[in-house]
C-alpha cells in the first residue's frame, strides 16, 4: 500500500507542476497582448499555440469582454487554481486514506 500511496503523491505533485506551469504560459501570454509582438516569432507562436484552443473555448462559452479588455485569460487563471487546489487536495487525501 506504501507504494499505491506514493504513486498517488507523485501524481498530485506532477498534475500540480503542469497546471503551475501552464499557469506561467497563461501569464506570459496576457503580458506579450500589451504589446505588439511579432506574429512569427517562434516564442509568440507558441503561447498562442498554447492557450489558443482553451481561451477559445472559454470565449465562446463566455463573452467576457469589458471596454476591449479580454477577461478570459483571468477567469481561466482562477479556474485552473481553484482545479489544481481541489485536485491535490482530493489526490492527497485519497493518498493517506489507503
Amino acid at each position: 500500500m506504501a507504494i499505491l500511496r506514493e504513486l498517488i503523491l507523485t501524481v498530485a505533485q506532477l498534475v500540480d507542476l503542469l497546471l503551475g506551469l501552464y499557469t506561467m504560459i497563461i501569464i506570459a501570454r496576457a503580458l506579450i497582448s500589451w504589446v505588439n509582438p511579432d506574429p512569427y516569432n517562434p516564442l509568440v507562436r507558441f503561447l498562442h499555440n498554447a492557450t489558443d484552443p482553451v481561451l477559445y473555448r472559454l470565449r465562446r462559452l463566455m463573452p467576457m469582454q469589458f471596454s476591449g479588455i479580454d477577461l478570459s485569460p483571468l477567469v481561466l487563471l482562477l479556474a485552473i487554481s481553484f482545479a489544481q487546489r481541489m485536485i491535490k487536495v482530493l489526490l492527497t487525501q485519497l493518498a493517506y486514506s489507503l
